[in-house]
């Protein structure tokens, strides 16, 4: 799969991850909303590791930087 979350997306994905686990943690949000909260800091973890975010790639959206050539797969041909 290409990766098409720059740095800065994925570095305040897992803030706002972090927001939720805490609240979760700490009982501000509680019941059905804090499951969902924590659910969502789940796949907001995921995808800022794998750098992969499933609902831009219908749209063709791309956080990457250019110059970074992060979207790029490595490919090695063997001759």
């Amino acid at each position: 799969m290409k990766k098409n979350m720059g740095f800065t997306d994925r570095i305040i994905r897992i803030l706002v991850a972090i927001t939720f686990i805490i609240l979760y943690v700490t009982g501000v949000v509680t019941g059905t909303w804090g499951i969902v909260l924590f659910v969502f800091a789940g796949i907001f973890i995921l995808t800022s590791v794998f750098g992969v975010c499933p609902l831009y790639m219908p749209f063709g959206i791309s956080t990457c930087c250019k110059s970074c050539k992060c979207s790029e797969k490595k490919e090695t041909s063997e001759k």
